[in-house]
């Protein structure tokens, strides 16, 4: 095999793969001949139903991140639990991970942001760049009152001193034991722009006269949405996407959009996201940069202990018009209020690049 680059990506969430996608896709553009091989618990549909350039996709656990509950509430103890037990098998996961670097002819490893790929690039021989916006070392640090965390944070932050450097994205935690740091725009997911959101709308068959919000929650799903006591359906329209045949029943306004219905006419979610005025989620790195890039607003609720929230709640009001909507509110469809006044508030005060995919790709490449 020649020479590849290896991207180790964790599987907590789907951000993480659907920002490394955009790099895989940008390096697949400027060197077609590259192998680049995925490593990563993330679901291979999320690599294969979008264009995607990886060559080879090899599935396996990088890291156990974060345990949820729901996708908005998370179990710190076990959370910490998982990681202490996977940090104390690195002995054996760094030999494993470092014969697979070597059985795929590894030139340059990618984090985002195991730790793991850190430690068996440099068992193997083989750079080591950790491009995220976050570190883990960072985030269980949060958790101090947890049996073992201070152990476990310094071994993370160990072995991320090992990367030869560190590709920092927006609205960022922790890197401090990297060296050194280069900062990158956001890598956002863009929507077609040989339509207008109308356009995109009648495309997909949603009202293109109609304020449109979207429900986005990623791939942990919720266990139940208010939909029949939602206030807002004299006003606001509400899209659901899902994957499969949609058998729920939704009250008139709501509208589901099969994953397979989309895809299959050639559409991707950051169209979606494209054509409505507001998204309604919690806060992620990938939904805001996919906001931030196609100029909808964001109605978030809360997510759950985690670092990168309270980070992201001080930011992106920078960059995007967004208004929180307590956990209560969102639970019992109470969504009105926050709706009216986030139609109704000026654009964001920075407009920033959302181009770091193809930065990121030039780099790889070079």
């Amino acid at each position: 095999m020649p020479p590849s680059v290896i991207f180790y990506i964790s599987g907590h969430g789907f951000g993480h793969a659907i920002r490394q996608i955009a790099i895989i896709n940008a390096l697949h553009a400027l060197a077609p001949a590259l192998p680049i091989v995925v490593r990563t618990a993330a679901p291979e549909w999320l690599f294969t139903r979008p264009t995607c350039g990886a060559s080879v996709f090899l599935a396996g656990e990088t890291d156990t991140g974060v345990v949820q509950i729901d996708s908005l509430r998370l179990d710190v103890g076990e959370s910490v639990r998982q990681a202490r037990t996977f940090v104390g098998r690195f002995d054996e996961l760094v030999a494993r991970e470092a014969a697979l670097i070597r059985a795929n002819s590894g030139r340059l490893v990618i984090s985002d942001a195991p730790p793991l790929a850190c430690a068996a690039s440099a068992a193997a021989g083989v750079p080591a760049i950790v491009c995220a916006n976050f570190t883990w070392d960072w985030i269980y640090r949060d958790y101090s009152e947890q049996p073992g965390v201070e152990s476990l944070v310094a071994e993370i932050g160990r072995v991320y001193s090992t990367a030869s450097a560190g590709w920092r994205l927006p609205l960022s935690g922790g890197f401090e034991t990297i060296d050194p740091i280069i900062d990158l725009p956001f890598v956002a997911r863009h929507g077609r722009a040989d339509l207008d959101p109308p356009g995109i709308r009648r495309a997909v068959t949603l009202p293109p006269d109609r304020p449109l919000a979207l429900v986005s929650f990623g791939g942990y799903g919720l266990h139940q949405l208010p939909l029949t006591r939602l206030d807002c359906l004299e006003e606001w329209d509400i899209v659901l996407t899902t994957r499969g045949s949609a058998t729920v029943t939704v009250p008139r306004g709501v509208h589901v959009v099969t994953e397979e219905e989309l895809y299959g006419r050639g559409f991707r979610y950051e169209d979606l996201v494209r054509a409505v005025d507001v998204v309604i989620t919690k806060p992620g790195y990938g939904i805001i940069a996919d906001c931030v890039a196609n100029d909808s607003a964001m109605l978030y609720t809360s997510r759950g202990r985690f670092a990168e929230y309270d980070v992201m709640v001080r930011e992106m009001p920078r960059y995007l018009r967004c208004r929180h909507l307590e956990l209560e509110a969102f639970e019992t469809g109470a969504w009105n209020a926050a709706l009216r006044i986030l139609a109704g508030l000026p654009g964001p005060p920075e407009r920033v690049p959302t181009d770091g995919g193809q930065v990121a790709g030039r780099m790889n490449a070079g």
